[in-house]
């Protein structure tokens, strides 16, 4: 019924297509559409009106977006007062708003615009006309005191409208203070925006407080409701009756490998050898045993979509009694798992699997560092099966890698940091996070899971983990950025062979990590959706998450679909139910990724606090027209350098060379490069850190081969290119672990 809605939805658009080739009322469309589409046709209109395809105007006639000079996206916020409007569309250019034409809209709203010329650069300028939906309810900022009533300064840069209070409702704020305001009125172009304080969090110097504004301002979930709690609270320990039916690995030797600080234990694992290869198990907790479809429980988990993790803090998916009890992957305790049991030849390819409900009692909780001390020296290990089978592990993982490597899969080596933060919630350190071979180990062995799982349920709708390959223009402009370096690969190669080359060209070369990086940069987003189109960036032409249902609710939804088809009952959710799951979830996964983010800048700029003056060796990470943004290396912390403290020349900006040059010494700043800097100012409140060159000698800024500056020449590669720059750069560690 479902389906077939749709294809009448589908197909009276078609007609409208042809009848409205000028704008018409309702009762002109009704005349002139079949009579199986008159039945209901103002709410038809209203969707498609809702959904911007067609557009309200004068004298209520109606008129299709595409032939009206609109453009329907969300909107993209600077904190100088404009923004853009991000097509929907895909291969539609980015529509720049000016600030008077900016004011009813906020960021994140989806609107209408217009485009009502080009700019100098040829980029489409307009005006918003409408706004087809609001982003947010409430507004997250400073309260300051005016009058009688008050006003709320947005904490978000992007969010340019302040928030009148009405005198009463401010719950006694005081200024200075960081409220939550409930919105009770947009700003249009008659009425200021305002709001009505909901909620106090205390003030910015407190770290906890600063977390908390992060929490409100992407609208995450701190707290369950009662009922939800009180529904997890009530779920108890797994007896000997819930096992029963299941595979019994209780005496197999099955551990868990995850970090020091990890409490959801979602993923164990087993090996066997056997005469023709490897039996390696991925037992992966069965949280759907607990968790129903529509139960209040699942509806909290849905919404949340994924777990959030903050450095020292975590707002989980599920409740406590599920995530780090119950359903955790603890040690010599009995859990109820869904077990992928795949088998593999001495070449390490999969050559069978099968998923079954089972049980297992973990020998041990084991970490990656004490994993790759006993891979380093298996005489450490706390018995001699763990020694062994690691060892038989490590080399099986190799061989999948390889196997992955060779069939195009890419694999990035970028450096990720680890903010340690101490009892007050202040950071105490920042430390280099490297990948071992233990983290190797697991990553491996469940990319070979959640493949096995997609292969399992592709013969019907499924939820799938897609990685759309990269725009072509981007590409031809990557080559073309790497060529300049020096990095030429061959055209005739497929394009993941082409990138994987270039990968190994860098390779330990002073430009490995700007190659990463960029490279990185021009990759689209992974996301989820039933429409399996492969996973680029992996080399899968099937793929999905099934590994961790604890933290990705995704991964549920996939061990839903495998114990229906266990069973041959009917799939829970059709295929329009899956595609709003994977629209859902690839939402709420960006917007926990952003609030990770701004966490740990927030937590960055603090730990550099009071550290004012001292000086620091650096890596450009960014190159604008206002200036340098430079990562601190043994710091792992990035600042700006503005173009108005580098005061030894005058600097042009070239776009299309990527890189600033001076006027009068023809230094050069590039993308990678390596700089020196002086710390010259910490904002904690506006999350800002200010540098300055260290040094104005030339011979700190020599490049590759002796060229004069060689190793600053380049350009800021991200997704707000050409959008007047942001006034804070891209961090860009953690982009390899979200192309998976």
């Amino acid at each position: 019924m479902i389906v077939a809605d749709m294809a009448k939805h589908d197909e009276l658009f078609e007609i409208l297509r042809s009848v409205l080739s000028h704008p018409l009322t309702e009762p002109e469309i009704r005349r002139s559409v079949p009579k199986k589409f008159r039945a209901g046709l103002d709410r038809r209109l209203s969707e498609f009106e809702k959904s911007g395809e067609i557009i309200q105007i004068r004298y209520g006639r109606y008129g299709l977006a595409e032939h009206m000079n609109l453009v329907t996206g969300k909107v993209q916020g600077h904190a100088d007062g404009f923004g853009f409007v991000i097509p929907e569309t895909e291969g539609q250019k980015d529509v720049y708003i000016g600030p008077q034409n900016f004011r009813e809209a906020m960021h994140g709203d989806r609107v209408v615009c217009r485009i009502e010329g080009h700019r100098r650069d040829g980029k489409p300028e307009g005006r918003v006309i409408r706004v087809l939906a609001r982003a947010v309810k409430t507004v997250t900022g400073i309260y300051q005191s005016r009058g009688r009533g008050g006003v709320i300064v947005p904490a978000q840069k992007r969010v340019v409208q302040d928030f009148l209070v009405p005198p009463g409702k401010s719950m006694q704020a005081k200024s200075g203070e960081v409220v939550v305001g409930s919105i009770v009125q947009y700003p249009d172009a008659h009425q200021t925006a305002e709001a009505v304080v909901i909620e106090k969090l205390g003030y910015p110097d407190d770290p906890v407080a600063e977390r908390r504004v992060i929490i409100r301002q992407y609208e995450l979930e701190e707290e369950f409701p009662p009922a939800v709690l009180k529904m997890a609270d009530k779920i108890a320990e797994p007896a000997d009756r819930d096992c029963k039916g299941r595979l019994d690995l209780r005496g197999e030797w099955v551990v868990t490998i995850d970090g020091e600080d990890a409490k959801d234990f979602d993923d164990a694992i087993s090996i066997k050898s056997v005469p023709y290869g490897w039996e390696l198990g991925v037992h992966i907790a069965d949280v759907s045993n607990y968790v129903s479809p529509d139960t209040a429980l699942d509806l909290a988990a849905y919404q949340r979509g994924t777990s959030t993790y903050f450095p020292g803090f975590v707002l989980p998916m599920l409740p406590f009694n599920l995530s780090n009890n119950v359903c955790s992957l603890k040690p010599h305790v009995d859990r109820l798992t869904l077990s992928a049991i795949m088998t593999l030849n001495a070449s390490a390819e999969v050559t069978g699997y099968r998923f079954t409900p089972s049980v297992i009692n973990s020998a041990h909780r084991m970490t990656y560092t004490a994993v790759a001390e006993i891979l380093a020296n298996p005489a450490v290990a706390p018995d001699k099966a763990s020694a062994d089978n690691l060892v038989l592990m490590n080399g099986l993982a190799k061989k999948i890698f390889h196997n992955r490597v060779r069939a195009g899969g890419l694999d990035f080596e970028l450096p990720e940091s680890k903010i340690i933060i101490g009892a007050k919630g202040e950071p105490e350190k920042i430390i280099r996070s490297d990948r071992n071979d233990a983290h190797r180990l697991i990553e491996e062995f469940m990319l070979s899971a959640n493949r096995c799982a997609a292969n399992f349920l592709a013969d019907e709708p499924s939820l799938y983990r897609i990685h759309p390959s990269p725009d072509p223009v981007a590409v031809a402009e990557f080559f073309e950025f790497a060529g300049r370096l020096g990095y030429v690969t061959s055209e005739r190669l497929e394009l993941k062979y082409r990138l994987q080359e270039l990968l190994k060209l860098a390779h330990g070369h002073p430009d490995e990590k700007l190659i990463n990086f960029i490279m990185l940069r021009h990759m689209k987003q992974a996301g989820y959706s039933p429409n399996n189109i492969g996973h680029f960036g992996l080399a899968f032409a099937e793929y999905t998450h099934f590994t961790s249902p604890i933290r990705r609710y995704p991964d549920l939804i996939v061990h839903r679909l495998i114990k229906e088809k266990l069973k041959g009952a009917p799939r829970y959710l059709d295929l329009e139910g899956l595609s709003e799951a994977g629209r859902h979830c690839s939402e709420r996964e960006r917007v926990s990724e952003k609030a990770e983010r701004d966490v740990t800048s927030m937590l960055k700029v603090r730990y550099m606090a009071g550290r004012e003056g001292e000086e620091f060796d650096g890596v450009i990470t960014g190159v604008t027209a206002f200036g340098i943004f430079v990562e601190m290396t043994d710091v792992f912390v990035e600042g700006l350098v503005r173009l108005t403290d580098m005061h030894d020349d005058y600097y042009d900006y070239r776009d299309k060379e990527h890189m600033l040059v001076g006027k009068r010494r023809g230094k050069i700043f590039r993308l990678g490069g390596a700089m020196r800097v002086r710390l010259k100012h910490v904002d904690i409140l506006k999350k800002e850190i200010t540098l300055e060159p260290a040094s104005e000698k030339p011979g700190a800024f020599r490049g590759k081969r002796g060229e004069k500056g060689g190793e600053n020449k380049g350009k800021k590669f991200d997704k707000n290119r050409g959008k007047g720059g942001s006034g804070k750069g891209k961090n860009f560690k953690n982009r390899s672990r979200r192309v998976i």
